[in-house]
C-alpha cells in the first residue's frame, strides 16, 4: 500500500498497464522470436513506466504458451528497473488450504508480485494463506466488468446484492492487516460508487476502460477516494495493441495511448 500511494503521487497517475501478450497480435518481429514475449512486454514497461501506478501481467496469457519463464523474467525486469511501481499478478486464484498456500508462493515467491487477484467464492480460508504475507496485497474479486458477472454477483442476499456483501466482508473482516483491495469493473459505474461508499478509502482495481468500453469520466467520479486517488484503472489491449500512426513503432504507440488515458483520467480526479 505504501508503494501504491507513492506511485499515485510520483507519476500523478491512476493508470494500471495490463500485460496480456497475444502472439497473434504481437508485432511480426516478436512472433518468430522464442523470447519475443519478454522483448515485447519489457518494451511496453519501459514505454509506460512514468505514466503508470501499477503493472498487471495476466498469467493465463503466459501459461497458455508455456511462457511462464518469460513471465518470471518480465517480473524480475520490472522489479529491478522500476521497483517503485507495484506489480500485480492477475491470476484470480480461488482454492483452500494447502493449495492456496502454493498459489500464494507462486505469486509472491516465484513471480515476486506485490499483489495478486483472488476469488472470494470459497470463503475466508481460501484467502487466509495470502494474508500471511503481510507485506503483500490481496485484491479480491467483487463486481467484475464482464456481463456474466451479474449471474451471481447481483443475487439478492438479505435485500442487498451479493457483491456488496463481499465488499463489506473484505473491508470489515478480511482487511485486518490493511493489505486488501477489490476488483470492481468500470463498466458498472453505479455499482462502483456503491462499493466506494462501503469500503471508504480501500484501493480498487478497476478493469473495463479502453477495449471494454468503460467510460473514464463516470469511472473516476464514481470510484475515486476523498484524496482523488484510490484506484488502479486498468487498460490492457488498448495500450498494448495501439494502432501505429505513420512512422510510429509499437512502443511509441503504446506510450501515446497510455499518456492519453492517464491524462483523461486526471481531468476528472
Amino acid at each position: 500500500m505504501n508503494k501504491l500511494n507513492a506511485a499515485w503521487a510520483a507519476n500523478n497517475s491512476l493508470l494500471c498497464v495490463g500485460l496480456d501478450p497475444d502472439m497473434a497480435r504481437l508485432p511480426a518481429q516478436f512472433q518468430q522470436d522464442p523470447n519475443g514475449i519478454y522483448q515485447f512486454c519489457t518494451a511496453i514497461i519501459d514505454a509506460t513506466a512514468d505514466l503508470a501506478c501499477a503493472f498487471k501481467p495476466q498469467i493465463a496469457y503466459f501459461a497458455a504458451l508455456g511462457a511462464e519463464r518469460q513471465l518470471e523474467d518480465i517480473c524480475a525486469y520490472a522489479r529491478e528497473k522500476y521497483p517503485h511501481i507495484p506489480l500485480i499478478l492477475d491470476s484470480k486464484r480461488g482454492d483452500i488450504g494447502a493449495t492456496a498456500k502454493q498459489y500464494a508462493r507462486e505469486a509472491y515467491d516465484r513471480y515476486g508480485a506485490d499483489a495478486v487477484t483472488v476469488s472470494p467464492y470459497m470463503g475466508s480460508d481460501s484467502v487466509e494463506p495470502y494474508m500471511e504475507w503481510t507485506d503483500r496485497g490481496v485484491i479480491v474479486l467483487c463486481r467484475t466488468s464482464n456481463p456474466g458477472g451479474s449471474d451471481l454477483q447481483f443475487l439478492q442476499v438479505d435485500g442487498k446484492p451479493l457483491y456488496q456483501h463481499v465488499a463489506r466482508l473484505v473491508a470489515e473482516k478480511w482487511n485486518a492487516n490493511g493489505q486488501c483491495a477489490l476488483v470492481v469493473g468500470a463498466t458498472y459505474p453505479e455499482e462502483l460508487a456503491q462499493v466506494r461508499a462501503i469500503v471508504g478509502d480501500m484501493p480498487l482495481l478497476v478493469p473495463g476502460v479502453g477495449a471494454q468500453g468503460g467510460d473514464i469520466e463516470a469511472t473516476v467520479k464514481s470510484g475515486r477516494s476523498k484524496a482523488g486517488t484510490g484506484m488502479m484503472i486498468n487498460s490492457s489491449r488498448a495500450i498494448l495493441y495501439a494502432t501505429p500512426q505513420a512512422g510510429e513503432d509499437f512502443a511509441a504507440a503504446a506510450r501515446r495511448v497510455a499518456l492519453e488515458t492517464r491524462d483523461a483520467i486526471n481531468q476528472h480526479r
